[in-house]
């Protein structure tokens, strides 16, 4: 395979901190010789692990693009052993417009690995992680939440995995993390996704769901500022004390695909439970009304399975193959 198309202002193996880009060339009718310019800032301090910190997959999802932005400005050499590599904006150009995808190409990062050098700019951002960035690794947290249409109860994730050992470490960060819920995720499109790009190369990888709607709260900043904090001394490479809640976190396992409810229908719809609420086999989670004409008694959607509601939709408007609801279940530590 070709060599990447970007090029690092920032040299990966230097002690010290410093503040740059990953330039990725792009021609375009406002810049003939331009280049997508994605921020970037290494701390490193001598031997030690290597931590990926990354928001912005989505570039409606603010929590992770926040507290990266604010961790580059305050973490010191002095403060860490090994390295941390912080993207706060990993699709830079999604985080510009302020959209899940990209303005450019329509290309939804995460679910556009392992990439393409030669591919267009969303598969190239994609197979620079890939193949120069993630394989620099020993840890990754990717941080997201719902954007601007979707709602979660605030979650740290991990995902089963093929490997024991790999798969309890994810898990442990996970829960170190300090979010309110643990979720070990069901995805309904691995193929594609970061998080299996990190995961296939064997590195310790945490994700999260922190609330949604295409903004952020103090509470959610405060929530992400927080896991990083945690993280980086899960990961050895900071010391200090874990900032955790009083109370251990909640475990939820999603087991298969029917933790997720589609509509098959378009309209406007009501969602009978709320956020975090517990749900039985067959109760009634939501009603999509016709917006063509009075008088059409509403579809009704029951749960399949029992389980608390993690995530929503967030827009009342909804189309056919929309996600509404996602039910996670309670489990054991």
């Amino acid at each position: 395979m070709q060599a990447t198309t970007i090029t690092p202002t920032v040299d990966f193996e230097r002690d010290g901190k410093q503040h740059g880009f990953l330039k990725l060339p792009y021609s375009s009718d406002q810049s003939a010789w331009g280049c997508i310019m994605i921020p970037v800032t290494v701390v490193k301090n001598g031997e030690g692990p290597t931590a990926l910190l990354t928001g912005g997959n989505h570039g409606d999802e603010y929590e992770g693009i926040t507290a990266l932005f604010k961790l580059a400005n305050r973490l010191e050499p002095e403060q860490v052993r090994g390295r941390v590599i912080i993207v706060p904006a990993m699709n830079y150009p999604a985080v510009r417009n302020g959209s899940r995808t990209s303005p450019i190409d329509k290309g939804n990062m995460n679910r556009s690995f392992p990439g393409n050098p030669a591919g267009s700019m969303t598969e190239r951002i994609a197979d620079y992680f890939n193949r120069y960035l993630v394989p620099m690794c020993d840890y990754a947290m990717d941080i997201h939440s719902g954007g601007k249409t979707l709602d979660f109860i605030p979650f740290s994730a991990a995902h089963r995995l093929p490997d024991p050992a790999q798969e309890a470490a994810c898990i442990e960060g996970a829960k170190l993390f300090g979010a309110p819920n643990v979720v070990v995720m069901f995805e309904l499109d691995t193929a594609s996704l970061y998080d299996t790009a990190v995961e296939s190369q064997g590195k310790v990888f945490v994700t999260t769901e922190l609330c949604g709607g295409g903004t952020s709260s103090p509470e959610t900043i405060a929530l992400a500022d927080q896991g990083v904090h945690n993280f980086l001394i899960f990961a050895g490479i900071t010391r200090g004390d874990y900032r955790l809640p009083d109370t251990p976190p909640r475990l939820l396992d999603m087991p298969d695909g029917s933790c997720y409810m589609m509509s098959e229908h378009q309209g406007l719809l009501e969602l009978c439970v709320s956020l975090g609420d517990r749900v039985s086999s067959g109760d009634l989670v939501a009603r999509i009304h016709s917006l063509e004409r009075t008088g059409q008694p509403p579809a009704e959607y029951r749960a399949k399975r029992d389980g608390i509601l993690a995530g929503r939709r967030h827009p009342a408007l909804i189309d056919i193959g929309d996600t509404f609801a996602v039910l996670a279940v309670e489990v054991d530590a």
